[in-house]
């Protein structure tokens, strides 16, 4: 069943054929008692041999078919339907008798082997035994019938074979539920990564925009080249964030932390606010050089657009990277936002731990990225 609609999952031709194939193969155990009835001298008899015979086969493919499509949607299979569908596919082969004689037994190979496809373990290995029991009493009990070992070994034998299919069935339809639930699983996580992307690129890239647009309008009554400057320096951004959020559709941007250090210089500048940034940054592993570009942008983000900070400091170690302010401290930006949540997700797919707070001074705010102590 597809997860996501609740509707039947499709199944081919191929599957399809090979499963009313499955079904039919079995029918060959009806060869005897319908040799048999074509063979009775009295023409009521033969007609009501055939005819309950073929009866009988449609009803177990039928009904095999019926237990299979409930199996393959993971639904239960309804106690009382299946039930009643072996005690009419028994009544059907007892009907059979007058054509078949004693040769009617064979169908109890069928009965049994249903049983076990429809019914609870306990349930079917009722049935199973009874239907394996049930030649050798009426041997005993109906004068000139003989004691079909043959028949006996038929039941157990279909009724093991069809063990394994039910749960080969079972197994197959639970495989097919998880490998859907995993495509929606990577569905979901494909959405919420693209969210968490675009979220910490525009966030970041409009948040300087708007800061130098407004610089921009104070300047250009006083300074309009410098106002001339900011206006093109947002047009860069501006192009530059039209050009990562291509590039994160098509999966392909990739972040730096010596390409964040310098867009936050920048940011930094245009906000009026003092950067202490270091000039050279350690070599880093390819994972952690991108989570702590993000940490970096995230939190020189939160600096400019929250703190009301005068001053913003950057270190940067080989198992960590800090982004601190002398501002309001941390109970303006939200810890829980969209930003700290994407970087969050990051650093747990490197085990890294990600901390907010007050400097150790009491003042302002602490964004520290860092790798467990048992890592380092």
């Amino acid at each position: 069943m597809d997860l996501s609609t609740g509707q039947p999952w499709p199944v081919n031709r191929h599957w399809r054929f090979t499963g009313w194939l499955l079904a039919a193969v079995w029918l060959f155990f009806l060869n005897v008692p319908l040799a048999t009835a074509l063979h009775q001298p009295e023409l009521w008899r033969r007609a009501v041999g055939v005819v309950a015979l073929v009866a009988f086969g449609i009803g177990y493919v039928l009904l095999f078919q019926w237990a299979r499509k409930q199996r393959q949607t993971l639904r239960p299979i309804p106690a009382g339907r299946a039930r009643a569908g072996l005690v009419l596919l028994l009544a059907v082969g007892l009907a059979s008798m007058p054509g078949t004689g004693g040769d009617w037994l064979a169908t109890l190979v069928y009965v049994a082997a249903a049983s076990v496809f429809l019914l609870p373990p306990r349930e079917a290995l009722a049935v199973v035994l009874l239907c394996a029991v049930t030649p050798v009493l009426t041997s005993w009990l109906v004068p000139g019938w003989q004691a079909e070992s043959g028949i006996v070994f038929a039941v157990l034998l279909a009724s093991f074979a069809m063990f394994g299919v039910s749960q080969l069935a079972q197994r197959n339809s639970e495989l097919r539920a998880a490998q859907q639930e995993i495509g929606r699983l990577a569905v979901a996580e494909e959405r919420a990564r693209a969210a968490r992307d675009l979220h910490d690129i525009l966030g970041h890239s409009l948040t300087v925009v708007a800061i130098k647009a407004e610089l921009a309008g104070r300047l250009i009554q006083v300074d309009r080249d410098r106002a001339a400057t900011e206006i093109a320096e947002v047009e860069a951004l501006a192009r530059a964030a039209l050009s990562d959020v291509r590039q994160t559709v098509g999966a392909y941007r990739e972040v730096t932390l010596a390409a964040e250090l310098a867009g936050a210089r920048s940011a930094l500048a245009a906000a009026g606010i003092a950067a202490d940034l270091p000039a050279e940054v350690p070599a880093l592993p390819d994972g952690w050089d991108r989570l702590f570009g993000w940490a970096v942008r995230e939190g020189v983000t939160n600096v400019v657009r929250h703190s009301g900070a005068r001053c913003c400091t950057v270190r940067v170690h080989p198992d960590g990277v800090e982004v601190s302010d002398d501002g309001r401290g941390p109970s303006t930006p939200d810890a829980n936002g969209h930003g700290l949540v994407g970087l969050r997700e990051r650093a747990r797919e490197l085990d890294a731990v990600v901390s907010v707070g007050r400097r150790p001074d009491g003042s302002g705010f602490l964004l520290r990225v860092h790798a467990p102590a048992e890592a380092r």
